[in-house]
């Protein structure tokens, strides 16, 4: 079933068009990979359907509704949520009141929210549900600042996941993060949105990454789609081999 499907999308800037009539489709309960060169679209393409970019022409539906140009908070409302690359935290809350603020915020709330936490049971204990989920109940009093930089990437999911999304966007999950805390950050996203029923799309530039944990994959290269298959057939397709060895595409 498709959850999310883009038609005929563009969005330029100057010369240079960043997504060039990209058909784009997200079918429900997937865990997807977009992936491509630094400057191939990925992040537009992103942006475009989160709301943080407008399109020059095209359309985005999302559960067959038209949201083209919703405002980011409607789209956050009708089940689309993201992290970013850089990780976009309030480093002077702590770990517990990043979450519960997702939580009033989603839940239409006054976000008063060192004084209301305390005194709402339900978002408090919401809040301990998504920390416990994402392995970060033990850092709940801890200030954002003062994470490690693989616990604040994974508090960044967390605070997109308390959105309650249909769809999740992830951007740069693991990045600058070492090699066994890519695994461990991996390990707990793909477990926590498919225990949730959550649709996943993640931009990532690791391929190993990419092929443990997607179910599918889509390659972009210059504004549009140069591949989408399993990681199998991903592995197997000339051109995508080519891009990431930074060969001349076949003829």
């Amino acid at each position: 079933m498709i959850l999310l499907e883009t038609i005929d999308l563009s969005k330029q800037f100057g010369d240079l068009r960043a997504c060039d009539d990209v058909n784009f489709t997200v079918n429900k309960g997937e865990f997807l990979s977009l992936v491509g060169s630094n400057g191939a679209g990925k992040t537009s393409l992103v942006n475009l359907i989160s709301g943080h970019l407008k399109p020059n022409s095209g359309r985005i539906l999302f559960e067959g509704q038209d949201v083209t140009f919703a405002t980011v908070y409607e789209r956050i409302k009708a089940g689309i949520a993201r992290s970013f690359q850089i990780v976009n935290l309030f480093d002077g809350l702590s770990v517990f009141d990043n979450v519960a603020l997702s939580i009033f915020s989603r839940e239409g709330k006054i976000a008063r929210i060192a004084a209301l936490a305390d005194h709402d049971q339900d978002v408090r204990s919401e809040t301990f549900d998504v920390l416990g989920r994402f392995g970060l109940n033990g850092k709940s009093s801890v200030p954002a600042g003062g994470l490690a930089q693989g616990e604040r990437k994974l508090l960044d999911v967390a605070v997109a996941y308390a959105l309650r999304p249909k769809l999740l966007f992830l951007d740069e999950p693991t990045s600058g993060v070492s090699t066994r805390e890519k695994t461990q950050i991996m390990d707990t996203v793909s477990s926590v949105v498919r225990a949730g029923a959550v649709t996943a799309v993640v931009i990532e530039h690791d391929m190993d990454v990419v092929f443990r944990y997607s179910d599918r994959i889509v390659m972009m290269h210059e504004g549009r789609f140069l591949a989408d298959g399993t990681p199998e057939e991903i592995k197997a397709n000339k051109d995508v081999a080519n891009i990431l060895l930074g060969a001349p595409l076949s003829a």
